[in-house]
């Protein structure tokens, strides 16, 4: 494997080990002008000199001398937490992109689905199913067995088709006239096995350079596809959508029904159900349950809850529901409301109050909120990069959290929970 960099989120899996996205790899790699392959480039890697400077140490991060060595990065890692002799594995069958999050749920018939988002901007939704199928229980034969199950099977990335006018999605937010921003989509087969889908790629080319093959098929590009999760009743998909302010640029998409903003800051969460609420299934439909911001601004919506009952939110980043069904979203959107700092949200999905979005906790100025966990007592969150602002440093931080005083910002995971329910009670 050669290691793994720039882990982002990832998702635990119904055995118990773990999955690390490998996100913004490409920063690494330097020299890639001298070798001028657009498939480099499709990745984000360009340029001579990184900033981080490995290539100067380390041949490896050196295109010049390595060419092919950014192949390695860009995966989903499984990583077994209960063995400490165990090797992590980079599961290529799940494609190579920018992941921020894979996520895995049991399918019906005992095979596994894993949902992925390529976390950049005009990227893809990608879904996996495996061949195999699950073992239960917890002996060692079936977590090998089971650890197997990403390695082959099938992978699919999402088309989404509106179904308004596409007159009536103008860029600016507002609603088509029948009150909603929905439709319909479909998984498009890209590669099995030794199998691909794609014309005039093998399947080696597919799992390598998963972007240009879904270019090639037609997927619809979205605005920073984030976290993906899967309500734990319903088995409808949730995905975090963070933002995209290049849409409708020169040169650039413009509004499309489940991206309908231009110059989008703030995001939107979409929900997607699955045809008979199958995993399996190819066919799905979709809709917008929240276009994020400031709830007072027109090009907001809240599931059609009374927007002067939410909460402000920009560029939903992590996703994940609590044991009554209720959706939490962790925020990243370096400061892009004014006057609002990043938190942790709780909205109900279904039912009266499906779209009352509220702030549960916000983190300091410059911090992003990931990471959250929902258990019935206590609500963990991590605090990355707390200060991270234009124009401070360390010389003049903006932050000094959590210690105070005239001290450095650090990132921390916090613990919250009633004063009453106190941990170990």
């Amino acid at each position: 494997m050669l290691g793994t960099l720039n882990n982002c989120a990832g998702g635990v899996t119904p055995w118990g080990t773990i999955l690390s996205g490998e996100e913004n790899f490409n920063q690494y790699f330097g020299n890639a002008d001298a070798l001028a392959d657009p498939r480099l480039t499709r990745y984000g890697i360009t340029g001579t000199a990184t900033t981080r400077k490995w290539e100067r140490f380390d041949k490896r991060f050196d295109l010049a001398q390595e060419p092919n060595e950014a192949n390695r990065f860009g995966y989903v890692v499984e990583i077994d937490p209960t063995d400490p002799e165990s090797t992590p594995v980079k599961h290529t069958a799940l494609g190579r992109f920018k992941h921020e999050c894979a996520n895995v749920r049991v399918a019906g018939d005992g095979r596994v689905v894993a949902y992925s988002g390529d976390d950049e901007r005009f990227e893809y939704v990608y879904k996996f199913v495996s061949t195999g199928k699950v073992r239960r229980g917890d002996s060692k034969a079936a977590r090998r067995h089971n650890m197997t199950l990403l390695d082959d099977g099938t992978l699919y990335v999402a088309r989404f088709t509106g179904d308004s006018p596409p007159a009536e999605i103008d860029g600016s937010g507002t609603l088509p006239s029948d009150g909603r921003f929905d439709g319909r989509g479909e998984w498009i087969p890209l590669v099995s096995g030794t199998r691909s889908f794609v014309p005039g790629m093998t399947a080696e080319e597919v799992y390598v350079f998963t972007r240009l093959a879904a270019d090639k098929v037609g997927a619809t590009r979205m605005d920073r596809p984030e976290d993906i999760q899967t309500h734990p009743r319903t088995g409808v998909v949730y995905l975090a959508l963070s933002n995209n302010v290049d849409r409708g640029k020169e040169g650039k998409e413009g509004a499309t029904e489940p991206n309908p903003r231009v110059a989008n800051k703030h995001g939107q969460v979409l929900e997607l159900a699955e045809r008979g609420g199958d995993a399996l299934a190819l066919t799905f439909t979709w809709n917008l349950m929240l276009v994020c911001g400031d709830p007072a601004s027109p090009d907001t919506y809240f599931a059609g809850y009374d927007k002067t009952r939410v909460s402000p939110i920009s560029s939903p980043d992590n996703v994940a529901f609590d044991r009554h069904g209720n959706l939490w979203i962790s925020s990243d959107s370096g400061g892009a409301l004014n006057g609002y700092n990043d938190g942790l949200y709780a909205v109900p999905v279904s039912g009266a109050q499906r779209g009352r979005l509220q702030a549960f906790l916000t983190v300091p100025r410059g911090a992003e909120t990931c990471g959250p966990v929902i258990g019935e007592r206590v609500v963990t969150v991590c605090v990355q990069h707390p200060g991270e602002v234009d124009g401070a440093s360390a010389d003049n931080p903006v932050s000094h959290w959590p210690d105070g005083g005239d001290s450095q910002p650090r990132p921390a995971v916090v613990a919250v929970w009633r004063e009453h329910h106190r941990i170990g009670a």
